[in-house]
């Protein structure tokens, strides 16, 4: 079936449904809602069976989904309506969530419903909820929708209040001053709702040290205390604030735009308050911890008998230079324990996307502060692709792009959440990319395929990534279950009667490969070319990195996307 996608930004659902849609064997096109006219410009161009809106912020026009089969996919359960859902879901502390595939009439999120999805709302932030129940609610139902279209026979439900099941209900958008905290009155628990249910967008409104900052994520410290709403502590990039009865750790700020001043973009919060910490104490996060403290930690480990459990999750996916370095540190940690297998990954979400551009962007000198991050991002991927003692494993239990994925391929097996969405490569950011690369990527999947992945610059879904060789087990299931089938399997394979055969194996093909060309080589070639994509003339890392991370908007649909579009239906 022909399929367009429409959608307002192509963001982390929209490629989710584009990769598993494609991976179904459907034809299927993108285009940005970019207004109106180039909305119907599109249809007219694609001539699709079948119009999806994965994540759409205005309407379409009466005159296309009158004339075609429009469906809207609503992060809410039956009946939600508005467009601040998630939002209240979190502020409220709903203990079950959904997602509505309704077609698009008159009314917003009032359609006819073709499928609809529930899930158990998992306590974190809005944006790891989106990225991971939500997603995997919103393609089974939008799978069940297109089987149901494709059928023939189905006829959709009827928006009806008084029907069983229709739980939800009209919610205005969510304000600031829904958002805002009273620090001297509000519970930490009241605290941490409000900042989950504003991250990554729009955050929290709040005033630090006199000046306008939004808030962006939060985490319970369930030891720390202070007087409410004063900075009590720094960790790792982010700043810690009392509560009435606790403590809140907040990871990213970004400044309030000044009317007719510049852009401002997220930074990490010791970042964006420099100059504003004096005597504030440091207080580190010790490596390994207990499973019941509460507690802001971008990086632990864990032991569970034979096997290492390195596990990170950073704001975003980007790793700056710190974040390498403090990464490089608990892996050369986790080398020197006793282990036989060392798996590498968060527990949920993003396992990572590369540098960090936003806090190059904010660097003095960002030509220099990109040389620093890449270079500590080669060091991190150069410790694991010698480490021949151990067997190492990515486990991905969420999206990985760039570098970040990149990463993931320096281990012996890669393993993948079927809900994540792959993009191995660099060039929309005006970059040749390194973390050994050039290596590892022909390695599993051909210099062909190697070199179509980084060229075409499309999203690779798990079946995809599997058949390709690009990671070697796909394993299903929600966050809960995927963790549990990864200490499954890296139990196995640490008692794997094969293991000192996987290990020999391991260390012969690194020698051989150092012979045939050693590893630096592989890295200063990278390098060089990144240097020149940093700093050289006529270069477009740096007005696209800045595009990135202003959050500038498309004039038009990227040339990726539209290169191969639905060809029109024969006469």
């Amino acid at each position: 079936m022909r399929i367009l996608l429409l959608a307002s930004a192509y963001n982390s659902l929209t490629q989710r449904v584009h990769a598993e849609l494609a991976d179904r064997q459907h034809e299927v096109a993108v285009e940005l809602a970019l207004g109106d006219e180039v909305m119907r410009a599109a249809v007219r161009r694609h001539h699709p069976d079948l119009i999806i809106a994965p994540m759409l912020t205005a309407a379409i026009p009466a005159d296309i989904w009158s004339a075609r089969p429009c469906f809207i996919v609503h992060p809410g359960p039956r009946g939600d309506r508005g467009p601040s859902s998630l939002d209240w879901a979190i502020m409220d502390g709903a203990r079950r969530w959904g997602v509505t595939v309704l077609q698009a009439n008159a009314q917003m999120d009032a359609g006819d419903i073709w499928a609809s999805a529930e899930f158990a709302v998992h306590a974190s932030s809005k944006s790891s909820l989106y990225r991971t129940e939500v997603a995997d609610a919103a393609m089974e139902a939008v799978l069940a929708a297109v089987a149901r279209f494709a059928g023939g026979s189905y006829r959709p439900e009827p928006l009806d209040y008084s029907r069983p099941g229709v739980t939800g209900r009209y919610r205005p958008p969510c304000r600031q001053a829904d958002r805002r905290i009273d620090w001297a009155a509000e519970p930490t628990c009241s605290v941490v709702a409000k900042l989950r249910a504003a991250d990554s967008s729009p955050g929290v409104l709040d005033v630090i040290d006199g000046a306008e900052y939004f808030l962006c994520g939060g985490y319970e410290d369930d030891r720390l205390r202070g007087d409410p709403g004063a900075i009590i502590a720094v960790r790792d990039g982010a700043i810690c604030r009392a509560t009435i009865d606790g403590a809140v750790w907040i990871p990213q700020l970004r400044r309030r735009r000044a009317p007719g001043g510049p852009g401002t973009f997220k930074l990490p919060a010791t970042l964006a308050l420099r100059g504003s910490l004096a005597g504030v104490p440091r207080v580190p996060a010790p490596l390994t911890r207990p499973p019941e403290r509460r507690t802001y930690q971008e990086i632990s480990y864990r032991e569970d008998g034979a096997v290492g459990y390195l596990e990170f999750s950073f704001p975003g996916g980007a790793m700056s230079t710190a974040q390498c370095r403090r990464l490089l540190t608990a892996y050369r940690h986790a080398q020197a324990r006793p282990v036989r297998v060392i798996v590498l990954g968060g527990r949920r979400d993003f396992f990572g996307n590369g540098i960090h551009l936003n806090v190059i962007e904010a660097a003095d000198d960002p030509a220099a502060e990109s040389w620093r991050n890449i270079n500590a991002i080669d060091d991190l991927v150069a410790a694991i692709l010698t480490t021949t003692g151990k067997l190492t494993v990515a486990a991905l239990a969420g999206n990985a792009a760039a570098g970040g994925l990149m990463l993931a391929l320096a281990t012996d097996q890669v393993w993948c959440r079927a809900g994540a969405v792959l993009n191995p490569h660099y060039r929309l950011m005006g970059l040749h990319g390194s973390e050994y690369w050039t290596y590892t990527l022909p390695r599993r999947v051909g210099a062909d395929h190697a070199a179509r992945l980084t060229e075409e610059c499309l999203p690779v879904g798990p079946a995809s990534a599997l058949r390709c060789g690009l990671v070697d087990r796909v394993i299903a299931g929600g966050a809960a279950e995927y963790r549990a089938q990864v200490a499954a399997l890296a139990g196995q394979l640490a008692h794997s009667p094969d293991y000192p055969a996987q290990l020999a194996a391991k260390t012969r093909a690194l020698a051989a490969a150092q012979k045939q060309r050693p590893l630096a080589a592989y890295r200063a070639a990278e390098l060089a070319i990144m240097s020149r994509n940093f700093s050289g003339p006529g270069e477009t890392y740096p007005q696209l990195r800045r595009a990135f991370v202003y959050k500038d908007k498309p004039t038009q649909t990227p040339d990726h996307l539209t290169r191969r579009p639905i060809q029109a239906r024969a006469a």
